[in-house]
């Protein structure tokens, strides 16, 4: 099965990139569901199919090409990443705002460039739940590099972020930098989405971004062990996703999402039978 894969470029690029995607997407998303901005990466995602359906108008309208849809969509991601912080700046009061407002404007954006392109296309349908055969190999190379960004930027500010997450008037009081240390989030957020768009899909790289975390949430005792989880589980759900996807010839994005929620059901069990097993510990400890 893992042959098939390793033989051919493009097939081999599309299992590297997804193993890359579920380590970086719910490493990211970790941070994200802690501090309550699981809604962001929805946001993004709805203003990158923006960019890639205005990649592939213009590639339609001119006669030669001049941005593919992957870069405008990574360029549509992370200029909305900066307006919605510009927006939570100037709501200060109500910074919640700034996320439909995007979403809505990258809902409203991806109608109008979708007609003008005169409708769906198979290229644009590989890019709203993904492919096992879309990921070339300058694509690859970009994704290892927003990969290796991702990994060193929390590496470096993983104590920061933390702080951040959970208490961010504590942060600022501190005298953390919290503004730029948001803003370089931020942009995290915008690249990863923009990444992982050729495996998940854009309608559904959010999810893979928060179910392997709320999966991971309940059965971690801290958040370092909530973020190896989230990162087994979404390693899981890619690789089941792009096996599927291949030999059953359907998009890996909807079985990746599927296989997400299953592992989060199966959680929810193994939560409940831990805690009866305690209980029954507790109990006979009492007893005796």
């Amino acid at each position: 099965m893992i042959a098939d894969f390793l033989q051919f470029e493009f097939l081999r690029n599309t299992l590297y990139t997804g193993l890359l995607i579920g380590l970086i997407a719910p490493l990211l998303g970790c941070f994200i569901v802690v501090r309550r901005l699981s809604l962001i990466a929805d946001a993004l995602s709805h203003v990158t199919l923006a960019g890639i359906a205005f990649g592939l108008l213009l590639d339609k309208k001119l006669a030669t090409p001049v941005i593919s849809p992957f870069y405008a969509g990574l360029g549509f991601s992370v200029l909305a990443s900066l307006l919605i912080e510009k927006l939570r700046n100037m709501f200060r009061n109500f910074q919640e705002i700034a996320i439909p407002i995007i979403l809505s404007g990258g809902v409203g954006l991806s109608v109008i460039f979708i007609s003008l392109a005169n409708g769906f296309t198979t290229d644009l349908f590989s890019y709203l739940f993904g492919s096992v055969s879309a990921v070339s190999s300058e694509d690859f190379r970009v994704i290892v590099i927003i990969s290796i960004i991702v990994l060193l930027v929390i590496g470096v500010l993983y104590k920061q972020l933390l702080v951040l997450s959970f208490d961010e008037e504590h942060a600022r009081v501190s005298g953390l930098h919290a503004k730029a240390i948001h803003f370089i989030f931020m942009l995290l957020i915008a690249l990863v989405i923009a990444a992982s768009i050729r495996i998940v899909g854009v309608l559904l790289v959010s999810a893979l971004m928060t179910i392997p975390v709320a999966a991971a949430i309940r059965l971690a005792k801290g958040f370092k062990q909530a973020m190896i989880l989230a990162i087994l589980f979404g390693e899981t759900s890619v690789i089941v996703g792009l096996f599927s996807g291949y030999y059953f010839e359907i998009p890996p994005g909807g079985t990746i999402v599927v296989v997400s929620i299953l592992i989060l059901l199966l959680s929810f069990i193994v939560q409940k039978l831990l805690l009866a097993n305690k209980r029954k510990t507790a109990f006979e400890k009492g007893v005796s």
